[in-house]
């Protein structure tokens, strides 16, 4: 008796609400993600002066970025597919601080496009790891939420970078701004080897929770069928209606993110006085990311179908970023801010029903791989966004405050498109029949 009471002290004690611990590591990553990556938009003004750099070159740098990690996206989904979220995530955290490291050592636009573009291919596999890690510990109904949790570190992450990077490029430059989120990934590192395991492995989970957790998930597997491979992914209208979510909605988030400041400077307004307005929209986003996930899982406790909760959220993110477009009309700082702000909240609410769309409509097996494809379409629309941003700005200079209307105007409306072709494509068909995919 004695001896079993000594095992029993030694077994670890669970940890309550697991899951929201995985969610909150999942959120830390995502954070560390953006403000890796936020670096070079926030200093592209400085090393644009420094390295004489026209809008098409940082367009350039920025797309060398965008082409890794969009291949990466579908290659890392089906990679995390088969080595598993803990060991997929380890190697991309691992990838991306070390070369965030080496950039400190570029000195020019050849070594800064190389970078960057082995920085995309790393950090790639964060929303495909994230979106399997989700299907993997949350129950359908909790599932918006915890994509709007990881997802809310991508506006985090962008809203803190200004304040963390700006005061360390004043004090000591540059090089030493791009090794604080190297530093930051490894320190990520640590606790995420200790934290995560499947739930049914995990040493700190309670009984109740893993039961919950498994209960939906065993009711969902697709026992002896085998993994659904790319070309057959490819011929489900599910999975275009996921692709496009991201392909026609995340170009206008990265054109916020990488562009922003540019276009502050074009209107008119110097990057100190406006370190407000690069801050608010991705608060804003922060929010929007909640009410997303919060209001979809509220209409789904309410009796709502899933797909009809998850619709609701995808019009009022495509109608709520046609407010980008108004801005054209103004050179006002805080006008300008708060139409930036309302937009970005409704474009993260249509980004959080985007990122939890695969773990929706597809079993475990099969999410990263979705969310890869999806990420990789995201980044063919950036990379073809940022070509075409960087040859109009720089032809339309002598337009002065005027230089981004046009880009601004179909930035609103591209998402609106986007609406629209999901709502056609994310349907139940004969596929939901034949169990390819889940019932919405």
């Amino acid at each position: 008796m004695a001896i079993a009471g000594q095992i029993n002290s030694a077994e670890p004690r669970s940890i309550p609400s697991l899951r929201w611990w995985i969610g909150g590591i999942l959120f830390a990553s995502t954070v560390i993600n953006y403000v890796d990556r936020q670096t070079l938009s926030i200093l592209a003004p400085y090393l644009k002066q420094d390295y004489h750099w026209t809008n098409v070159d940082y367009a350039n740098i920025a797309i060398a970025f965008r082409i890794a990690y969009s291949l990466g996206q579908t290659v890392c989904g089906r990679l995390m597919d088969r080595v598993g979220t803990r060991r997929g995530l380890t190697i991309s955290v691992t990838w991306y601080s070390i070369v965030s490291l080496m950039t400190s050592l570029a000195n020019g636009f050849s070594s800064f496009a190389v970078f960057r573009f082995l920085l995309g291919a790393g950090e790639s596999a964060n929303w495909p790891g994230a979106s399997k890690a989700v299907s993997e510990w949350f129950p359908k109904r909790e599932r918006g939420l915890a994509a709007a949790f990881y997802d809310s570190g991508s506006s985090v992450g962008g809203a803190i970078a200004p304040f963390l990077i700006l005061p360390v490029y004043f004090r000591w430059g540059w090089r030493v701004a791009f090794v604080i989120p190297g530093l930051l990934g490894f320190l990520w590192l640590i606790a995420w080897r200790r934290l995560y395991h499947l739930p049914q492995d995990h040493p700190r989970i309670s009984d109740a929770e893993r039961n919950m957790i498994l209960a939906e998930t065993l009711e969902t597997q697709t026992a002896g069928k085998p993994r659904l491979r790319w070309r057959d992914l490819l011929k489900l209208p599910q999975t275009w209606g996921t692709i496009i979510s991201k392909g026609l909605t995340d170009p206008v988030w990265f054109f916020v993110t990488d562009w922003f400041p540019i276009y502050l400077v074009a209107k008119g307004i110097s990057l100190k006085s406006g370190l407000l307005a690069v801050w608010v929209p991705f608060l804003a986003a922060d929010l929007g990311n909640f009410f997303g996930g919060g209001v979809s899982g509220y209409l789904i406790r309410r009796g709502w179908s899933l797909g009809a909760a998850r619709k609701a959220m995808v019009v009022f993110g495509g109608v709520g970023v046609l407010l980008l477009i108004p801005t054209i009309f103004t050179v006002n700082l805080y006008l300008i801010t708060m139409l930036f702000g309302l937009a970005t909240f409704s474009y993260a609410s249509f980004s959080t029903i985007a990122n939890v769309l695969p773990t929706d409509l597809y079993t475990s097996d099969s999410v990263a791989s979705v969310s890869g494809l999806s990420g990789t379409g995201a980044g063919i629309g950036t990379i073809i966004a940022f070509e075409l941003i960087g040859h109009f700005s720089d032809a339309h200079q002598a337009s002065g405050t005027h230089t981004f209307d046009p880009i601004v105007i179909v930035a609103g409306l591209i998402p609106f498109i986007g609406m629209i072709l999901v709502l056609l494509l994310v349907r139940n068909t004969r596929a939901t029949d034949q169990g390819l995919v889940r019932r919405i």
